[in-house]
């Protein structure tokens, strides 16, 4: 399994910013939850980790 990671990652649409800064690491292994309210970037977030939005900035980095 691999580690993931995200710096500073952020999504803008337009001039909305739909997430904003968002860092976080997930170990190898682990089981992790996205939680928030209604529109806060959570399924964008999980769309740019499957490749299926590009970054408007921030990194990511999903390995060993």
């Amino acid at each position: 399994m691999a580690e993931l990671r995200l710096d500073k990652l952020s999504k803008v649409f337009g001039e909305q910013a739909v997430v904003k800064d968002l860092s976080l690491t997930i170990p190898s292994g682990a089981f992790t939850a996205l939680l928030g309210p209604s529109g806060c970037g959570k399924t964008t977030t999980l769309r740019i980790v499957a490749g299926l939005e590009s970054l408007s900035g921030g990194r990511l980095w999903a390995g060993r």
